[in-house]
């Protein structure tokens, strides 16, 4: 009987193991997660090159509005998820300058789309850094907003903490999780905290950095999104020291909530980036669903 404890302890000692090993070697492979193809983005959209904050040669691609003044009133800097594109971003953001009459900047990450390297926590802030400072230098814009979309919300939450003392117009957020720390619990990695402190070189955390951000935060989140459930996008919101506009999307999941959501998406997403103010209390349930 012995012998046979020793064996289940033995094993889930090994099991305990063989996870943290795994997950110290391979955790910006689950992070990072590049489509292994390479594509243009239609005519429409201006490829531009820019470098990263550590000099590393990047491009993205530059949406204007037809109607948009020069230079913008508005730019919107978007970052792509974990296993996206910047050139499947172009239709999205050709919409969204259409509507808002602002610019829309997507930068690309290296390791994605033919760029060398490999994505890290380092290196997405040091490309986002770099996306932030070109628009700064060759835009002008009076007005800038960021917008992510999944892996994307933590990058545009930490680019908001790199502009200080300045501030964004406004964060906006589509999918968001709350941190890196819960989304490996979600993964039945060992939630330990003292332990992922010693062990992860993934610090997101955007529940607590929108808690001490001024600017306005905005939330979209589908209520079939497997990949991130719509609580830690309630989370998130709640926790903002600046509340915009949540808007809960019914049978949306983790991709899809510009499409399901419709004319009601598009019209909170251009009130984000015009900056509009929040809605009533009555009005912002109805719109987000609750």
């Amino acid at each position: 009987m012995l012998v046979v404890v020793g064996l289940v302890v033995a094993a889930i000692l090994g099991w305990f193991v063989f996870t943290i090993v795994w997950l110290w070697r391979n955790q910006e492979r689950v992070v990072f997660q590049p489509p292994g193809t390479e594509i243009e983005a239609p005519l429409r959209a201006k490829r531009v090159e820019f470098k990263a904050f550590d000099g590393h040669e990047l491009f993205g691609y530059l949406v204007a509005s037809p109607h948009a003044t020069q230079p913008a009133a508005a730019v919107v800097i978007a970052f792509h998820g974990n296993a996206d594109l910047a050139a499947w971003l172009v239709p999205w953001a050709q919409e969204l300058a259409n509507r808002a009459d602002a610019s829309v900047f997507v930068p690309e990450y290296r390791g994605y789309a033919g760029i060398r390297g490999i994505p890290s926590y380092e290196t997405a802030a040091s490309d986002a850094r770099g996306a932030l400072e070109f628009v700064r230098a060759e835009l002008r814009s009076t007005r800038i907003v960021l917008f992510g979309h999944s892996l994307g919300t933590a990058i545009a939450a930490d680019v908001a903490v790199l502009m200080a003392p300045d501030v964004p117009d406004g964060l906006v957020l589509q999918s968001p999780f709350t941190s890196a720390r819960e989304m490996a619990a979600r993964m039945m990695v060992p939630p330990i905290p003292w332990l992922w402190r010693r062990i992860s070189r993934v610090h997101y955390d955007t529940r607590a950095i929108v808690a001490r951000l001024g600017c306005p935060v905005w939330v979209a989140h589908g209520t079939r999104d497997v990949v991130i459930p719509q609580r830690m996008g309630r989370q998130v919101f709640a926790a903002a020291r600046n509340q915009g506009e949540l808007l809960i999307v019914e049978g949306a999941g983790h991709n899809d909530v510009a499409d399901v959501g419709g004319e009601r998406y598009w019209r909170w997403l251009t009130a984000a980036v015009a900056g509009q103010a929040r809605v009533g209390d009555d009005a912002a349930r109805r719109v987000a669903g609750s």
